[in-house]
């Protein structure tokens, strides 16, 4: 008999008594016998005694349903709203056929069939059980989705498990997963349950169903974890009898959550399997110690429910449960030789055991929870009441221009100077969550892999998620490994020699010298060009991130200093305006860097630049010296910091010897093309004399010129025009051209494109189609969560002045 049955017969019993002691009180009145005032005086005295048991008995009774209808609401509003409220609450965990769904309609008094629509495999079952003598039948009611209201009565069984399948499927199909952590919530009133509320998690599973995602098990015990991780809830964890403690699959899990068992029931299920192995005595009371693997301080329960799964009356079913919990006890005590420690071990054997244990044990934890869970009403209340008049301050800020204007002005600059902050480095937020690797940064951005460039660069730190500054002079870095990793590409005889001879006949000492100069310049305009665009893109995208990081930034100020930061949240559309001015600034600077960059290309590579003869020498970029940019990745070797260095034949300004610099040149010449002896330029008394337009000239060439010593010569001006545009107009250019304009010229461009416009135009990003609607849908939200709060705030003041 439940806790809550066995009060009403309590409470029953004195008014029977009472009502008969005044009968027989006015039966004496009509006798002639004589009574004495010491009779008088005890008659009384019970009556008192009577009508105070009863009193207190019922106080007892009302006082714990009026804590459990609180804290029901509570709990329908914590899910409606997602409030984290520390609700004492019972989480059912255990592997599928373990008995969880028989244990759940046992408790509620009536079969669902909630086993035939898997649900222990797809999303948890909230179930709120309210003792109502007056419902004879069963009354289920669901939680509507995303509202703490309920839906109309449900009678029939079919209905709830269809109610069920159907509100699961939905929610899978829109979420396209297999399992959910979102909850259904059941209201169930039947004056054959107790008052309790339970969740029903997923079951464990070893393996996935066939349709299902292979990684279906891993995600329901993680889910499970997180449900039953919280300490205010009380774990009733359960094992068919056939599973040995030291073989179970589950019970390791189970000591992740809590080491200790403190705050776990075990529940031993399918205890009638296991019965007919018991034959003495202390078989018997070893097995129900469970004694060296549960601890000292751990009494598991054990249960039987009826195995008859034909349709039978709600009152047959409880009295089939009944009769189980009897049936095992006539076992245990009369055939089994000695019977068993009846004293120790009854208290735990049967369901309704376990039920009372619950019921009793949830009772506690609300009245140990009441007062902690005033204090945290207040608290939110008085946070609701704030953010709702937040909301109706920016309503009413819609139609105010001047305001609207002055505060998108704060708060634009307020993001200028975040994202300055981020250019110049910041730690926060977290670069683990919001930084990017060299991999992700050319994955996300569509650019891919250098032009040009067929090996795959690795710059120092591509492993590490950077964003910001740091990110920017990465990208730097990475456009110099790529520019140096290239070398000036073979040019064919026949191109050599159309270049040659035309110079050679322009008269002049240095006619080979210029031609190849030439061969260069025509290599660095059509192999630079293209890594100096995929730069410009490369940086575009960085500085395009920060964004993103910059409202963070500040939605993270504004939670800390709230009164001091303007809050711009719900308004949808300034919000859009403001990202699609930011991106237009930096695809502005991009084009304005391409530019700024061919320009520089363009002179280095004019034919009327002396870059390719001159002689002095410039400091290049030393990738070796680790004082310029520091590798701080944990698992790069001193191997894998050099796999992008340049070999020192091609460092920059440094002439090196033909043989070694190319090897990538042919030098043994196909069968129609003439070997390098016969590549030569003769005087004019030799083999091969120059047109006579030229004939003059002839005398100023240099005799013997081979076609690999013009490659050469071509070669080491192309390192020259390499090594002038990155050392000294690429890089800072790059930074002049992004950097500077973002900390100078940022505010100014936002300021132009987004409030200098009249009013009407300016108005359109606050009262654009969704803006006001997302702020009046926030508004309501918060009123209902208010109204809610404030109820469950009054209920729970109740509560503890009865404490």
């Amino acid at each position: 008999m439940s806790q809550i049955q066995t009060i009403q017969t309590e409470s029953n019993s004195p008014s029977r008594s009472l009502h008969s002691a005044m009968a027989t009180s006015n039966g004496f009145l009509t006798t002639p016998t004589k009574t004495t005032l010491n009779d008088k005086n005890s008659s009384s005295s019970v009556s008192r005694k009577h009508h105070r048991s009863h009193q207190k008995t019922t106080e007892s009774s009302s006082s714990f349903k009026a804590r459990f209808e609180a804290y029901n609401r509570l709990q329908a509003a914590a899910v409606a709203f997602g409030e984290k409220l520390p609700i004492p609450e019972i989480v059912a965990i255990g592997g599928q056929s373990d008995g969880k769904s028989s244990l759940l309609e046992a408790l509620l008094g009536f079969r669902f069939n909630v086993r035939e629509v898997e649900m222990g495999t797809r999303r948890p079952l909230i179930l709120q059980m309210v003792h109502d003598p007056t419902a004879l039948d069963p009354r289920c009611r669901f939680q509507e989705e995303d509202s703490e209201e309920y839906g109309t009565p449900l009678m029939s069984a079919s209905a709830v498990a269809d109610t069920i399948k159907s509100r699961t499927d939905t929610l899978l199909k829109k979420t396209k997963t297999a399992v959910s952590p979102k909850p259904i919530v059941m209201r169930a009133e039947y004056a054959h349950c107790p008052n309790l509320t339970i969740i029903d998690t997923p079951g464990f599973v070893l393996k996935a169903k066939k349709g299902e995602p292979e990684s279906t098990p891993e995600e329901i015990l993680s889910m499970v974890k997180s449900l039953a991780t919280p300490p205010h809830r009380i774990l009733v964890f359960l094992q068919q009898s056939s599973v040995e403690w030291c073989s179970s699959l589950w019970l390791d899990a189970i000591r992740e959550i809590d080491p200790t068992f403190r705050r776990t029931v075990i529940v031993v299920s399918k205890f009638d399997n296991r019965l007919r192995e018991f034959t003495e005595r202390w078989e018997v009371d070893s097995y129900l110690s469970a004694s060296g693997y549960l601890g000292e301080n751990t009494r598991p329960f054990f249960v039987a429910l009826p195995k008859d799964k034909s349709t039978v009356s709600n009152e047959e079913f409880r009295h089939q449960i009944s009769q189980v919990d009897l049936d095992v006890l006539h076992h245990l005590q009369n055939s089994v030789k000695g019977g068993f420690d009846e004293e120790k071990y009854k208290s735990q054997i049967g369901f309704s055991c376990l039920k009372d244990y619950l019921e009793s044990e949830l009772q506690k934890r609300y009245k140990e929870a009441a007062p902690a869970t005033l204090a945290l009403l207040q608290q939110r209340c008085s946070e609701v009441t704030t953010e709702l008049n937040s909301m109706d301050s920016k309503i009413q800020a819609t139609s105010d221009v001047a305001h609207l204007r002055r505060s998108s002005m704060l708060f634009a600059s307020s993001i200028c100077n975040h994202l300055g902050s981020l250019i110049d480095g910041a730690a926060d937020p977290d670069p683990e969550q919001w930084g990017k690797t060299t991999e992700e940064e050319r994955s996300e951005s569509g650019i891919g892999s250098w032009p040009g460039v067929s090996t795959s660069l690795k710059p120092p730190n591509a492993t590490l998620r950077l964003y910001g500054g740091a990110a920017f002079e990465r990208v730097m870095h990475e456009f110099r490994c790529a520019t140096y990793s290239i070398e000036c590409p073979p040019v064919s005889r026949e191109k050599v020699a159309n270049i040659i001879l035309a110079h050679a006949g322009r008269g002049g000492g240095r006619g080979i010298v210029e031609a190849a100069a030439e061969i260069a310049r025509a290599a660095a305009r059509s192999w630079l060009a293209p890594m100096l665009d995929t730069s410009c893109e490369r940086l575009a995208f960085v500085l395009r991130n920060l964004f993103d990081l910059a409202i963070e930034r500040n939605h993270l100020s504004h939670a800390n200093y709230a009164k001091k930061i303007v809050d711009m949240e719900g308004y949808v559309g300034f919000h859009a305006a403001l990202r699609h001015s930011y991106n237009s600034f930096i695809h502005n600077l991009s084009k304005e860097c391409k530019q700024l960059v061919r320009h520089h290309l363009d002179s280095v590579t004019s034919s009327y630049s002396q870059i390719c003869y001159e002689t002095d020498s410039i400091t290049p970029y030393r990738y070796q010296h680790s004082t310029l940019f520091l590798e701080l990745s944990e698992h790069k070797t001193k191997t894998s910091r050099k796999e992008n260095i340049p070999n020192k034949d091609m460092t920059p300004g440094k002439l090196v010897d033909p043989r070694e610099a190319y090897m990538t040149i042919p030098e043994t010449p196909s069968p129609d093309q003439p070997s390098d002896d016969n590549f030569v330029i003769k005087k004019e008394n030799d083999i091969y004399k120059r047109p006579s337009r030229i004939h003059g000239n002839n005398n100023n060439l240099r005799s013997g010129c081979s076609y690999s010593e013009i490659c050469l010569s071509a070669s080491q001006h192309f390192a020259r025009i390499r090594e002038v545009l990155i050392e000294r107009s690429v890089t800072s250019a790059l930074n002049s051209g992004f950097l500077t304009p973002c900390r100078e010229r940022l505010m100014v461009a936002l300021g132009l494109d987004l409030f200098a416009v009249n009013d009407e135009k300016f108005m359109d990003m606050f009262v654009a189609p969704g803006a006001i609607d997302v702020l009046q849908n926030e508004r309501e939200s918060l009123q209902k969560r208010q109204k809610i709060l404030h109820t469950c705030l009054s209920e729970f003041k109740s509560i503890a002045r009865s404490l």
